[in-house]
């Protein structure tokens, strides 16, 4: 059963960016892609270089679809689900993120 954690304020997360929490045993990529309060989380672990490093990745929109670059490889995933665009059996857990009160939440 997942359960909610308190992250962060979402204005802690500027405009297009990603930031990093651990929760539990789980490194997660938080990302915030405009000013308003959508949020996305998904696994910080490029899958393909073994590196906790999603959440310092580019921000895109592919075919009505928003997406993160991996700034090693350029792999990108999607964030609403973890899918890999290059490779399917290198998909990412993704995982329920809100807005709460002006705080960002993650279930784990």
């Amino acid at each position: 059963m997942s359960q909610w954690h308190q992250i962060c304020a979402v204005n802690a997360i500027l405009p297009a960016t990603g930031v990093c929490a651990k929760v539990g045993q789980h490194q997660i990529a938080i990302f915030r892609p405009r000013e308003d309060e959508e949020v996305f989380a998904i696994s910080n672990i490029d899958p393909f270089a073994q590196a906790s490093v999603l959440s310092r990745g580019i921000i895109a929109e592919h075919q009505q679809a928003l997406w993160v670059a991996s700034p090693l490889k350029k792999q990108r995933f999607r964030l609403s689900d973890g899918l890999c665009m290059e490779d399917e059996s290198r998909s990412i857990p993704a995982f329920p993120a809100r807005v709460r009160d002006g705080m960002v939440e993650v279930a784990v």
